[in-house]
């Protein structure tokens, strides 16, 4: 699982509000290189790889390959003509000689965006974009590049003027299958038939009353001659090609890894070839069990927040290493994981009384791909199986560089907009940066990782909670850092300076409570929140306004605040919020999820977010980050032997992006 973060742009500046800490770009290295309508492109760099040794640099690149490989496959889960949309783009852009300049500049926005986004849905709204250019003009641009050498994914007898008039919704329609995920389709729709994702083809909810699928995780379901299909993600199966690419450099990967990381790398493979739940499984055991190696990766078919079901696995690929200088205070939570579980809030009979290992550190990403990347989380728990965690442990990641980029690389225009008081500014700009990094290494080493599941339940509650259950997680870990957050044992912990926590606390719930409302300009359309990670936040804050005296909706000069007023009463209702959603997960109470959500985290009153949008407007702040990659390369010797590899960072978005789409075609 995620932090609360890593759909807000993975900034520190939104995860904690409008008035936390801005700083003037970097001018000895570049961070922010370019803007992209509300998205920002940054730069991301992994200091520290140079003085890595040999072994581990060759480890890292073949680890870097596999993740490449299996880019495709997220594209395609996104939507189901995300990729012959992409080549289309990418054959004109390539062959760009003769387009018409206005054209050519929309194609290049339009393609930007794409690229960060995986496909034509935006990440954090799950709404469609579109080309804002006339379809004729988009087939002048297609036939131009064609003269010049383009070629284009027609099929067997169609040319490319029907190629582009079959794709034409989906390029210009924002009605057409306009949502990629929709967990609230409204009264009388169903939660598959109304999402635009490639998870399911003519499957509704009610086909799957009594269908037992044998590859929850990594297959499509389709429905064919009115019988369900499960199509596997594996070897031989469902997307064969990109996981036998992937396999092999895996293979190669291992060749080079210390044996418990071997173990899990071979682990990963067989799980790839059989695509078996009981694989996978195993994998995710000899993952955590891996909790030294210097490197490490993870791969596969993961995070369920694309599903509306809450049940397949995105495809997505990190592989980084550990930041050993910044390490130690994120282990310093995970060594004393027992305590914080034996003071959770909910009942006793949902306390874990023996937590198993927690890997905590804190690394470098080399790279991301898939639903991790280019828009990347600045946190994550793994793995999410229950049963795994509650049995064997988990291992918790803080981003370093990631965080560090999102740092550098914010605007400095966008600090009190939304802040009551210039006190508030004060504390937001004094204590963001510490408080961020305490509510996120919270929120994933002592929240995704605890809490006990009742038995009844085999350690699946997404099972019964559906497409309540990634929202309910994503607010319960929330829930826990914002617990902790003024408990004298983090100052014991040396986590925060006792003489200092107080007002820390104080700015974390600030910034929390502003951050409900500063979220919507994120939502331009619509007056509902599709998002998980999103309607958590709205969850919580709405949620405290309503039961306690923590919150105040203010007015001044026509425009609205959300005020933390009581920091106690903040805490105490936190502390009841969080007894009921751990009630929630460990019974399984779809009822009282759904009520939760419907009544305090989906719906908002569109009028606010348009006041919202007109305040932001004029302040740069972009929506949401994608982030170019270092770049690894080979260095060999005259026996093709690796004997060096080399990183580097590229400042061009088009350039890596296009690198990556060639690895994909390379046969």
């Amino acid at each position: 699982m995620r932090p609360t973060a890593w759909l807000l742009s993975t900034l520190i500046v939104p995860l904690l509000g409008a008035s936390a800490l801005a700083v003037e770009p970097n001018t000895e290295r570049p961070y922010l290189l370019e803007r992209v309508d509300d998205a920002a492109v940054t730069r991301l760099y992994a200091d520290g790889f140079t003085k890595l040794p040999l072994d581990q640099k060759v480890l890292l690149y073949h680890l870097y390959q596999a993740a490449v490989a299996g880019r495709d496959i997220y594209y395609d889960q996104r939507y189901v003509h995300s990729l012959v949309m992409r080549e289309i783009l990418e054959s004109i852009l390539t062959h760009s000689a003769g387009v018409e300049p206005t054209t050519l500049d929309e194609l290049r926005r339009y393609t930007k965006l794409f690229w960060l986004n995986s496909g034509p849905y935006n990440h954090l709204t799950a709404r469609k974009f579109v080309l804002k250019c006339t379809p004729e003009a988009f087939a002048a641009a297609a036939k131009s590049a064609a003269r010049a050498g383009a070629m284009f994914p027609t099929n067997q007898g169609e040319t490319v003027e029907s190629l582009l008039e079959r794709l034409r919704p989906s390029f210009f329609d924002a009605s057409f299958e306009p949502i990629v995920t929709n967990k609230s389709p409204g009264p009388g729709k169903d939660i598959l038939a109304t999402s635009a994702n490639n998870l399911y083809v003519g499957v509704e909810m009610k086909d799957l009353a009594g269908f037992r699928e044998q590859y929850p995780l990594n297959s499509r379901l389709v429905k064919r001659d009115g019988q369900l299909v499960e199509e596997p993600y594996r070897v031989g199966g469902k997307y064969s090609e990109q996981i036998t690419r992937i396999v092999g450099h895996l293979e190669e990967a291992a060749k080079h890894a210390p044996a418990t990381m071997r173990d899990a790398l071979l682990a990963l493979v067989q799980f790839y070839q059989t695509g078996t739940n009981a694989d996978r499984e195993k994998y995710d055991i000899a993952w955590v069990r891996d909790k030294d190696s210097p490197v490490d990766t993870i791969n596969g078919f993961i995070e369920v927040y694309m599903d509306a079901r809450g049940v397949k696995g995105s495809w997505e690929s990190a592989v980084f290493f550990v930041n050993q200088e910044k390490t130690g205070e994120i282990r310093k939570l995970a060594a004393d994981a027992q305590w914080f579980e034996d003071h959770m809030p909910w009942l006793k009979e949902y306390r874990k009384p023996n937590v198993q290992g927690i890997t905590a550190n804190a690394i470098e990403v080399v790279i991301e791909t898939g639903d991790c990347g280019p828009i990347t989380p600045i946190g994550i728990n793994l793995p999410n199986d229950q049963e795994v965690r509650e049995r064997y442990g988990s291992k918790s990641v803080s981003l370093s560089n990631v965080l560090e980029a999102s740092d550098k690389s914010t605007p400095t225009t966008f600090r009190a907009e939304f802040s009551w008081t210039p006190e508030e500014v004060t504390r937001a700009t004094k204590w963001s940066v510490l408080g961020g990094e305490l509510l996120v290494n919270m929120h994933e080493v002592i929240g995704h990782a605890s809490g006990r599941i009742n038995p009844k339940l085999e350690g699946k509650p997404q099972d019964l909670l559906k497409e309540q259950y990634s929202a309910l997680e994503e607010g319960r870990a929330d829930l826990v850092a914002l617990y902790f957050m003024p408990d004298p044992r983090l100052a014991e912990l040396g986590l925060v300076k006792a003489e200092d926590q107080a007002e820390v606390t104080q700015a974390v719930y600030e910034n929390y409570t502003r951050n409900a409302l500063v979220q919507l300009r994120r939502i331009p359309t619509g007056a509902q929140i599709e998002e998980d990670h999103m309607r958590n936040r709205q969850m919580v804050v709405r949620w405290l306004m309503d039961h306690t005296k923590a919150i105040d909706v203010r007015q001044r000069d026509g425009k609205t605040f959300y005020v933390m007023t009581d920091a106690k009463a903040f805490h105490e209702g936190v502390g009841k919020l969080l007894a009921e959603v751990q009630r929630i997960k460990s019974e399984g109470d779809y009822e009282a999820a759904k009520k939760l959500f419907e009544t305090y985290g989906i719906h908002f009153d569109p009028k606010l977010r348009d006041e919202v949008q007109a305040r932001v407007k004029t302040l740069d702040l972009p929506s949401y980050t994608g982030y170019v990659m270092p770049r690894l390369t080979p260095v060999k010797g005259d026996d093709g032997t690796i004997r060096d590899v080399t990183i580097s960072y590229p400042k061009d978005l088009t350039e890596q992006m296009l690198e990556f789409s060639a690895v994909g075609k390379a046969r």
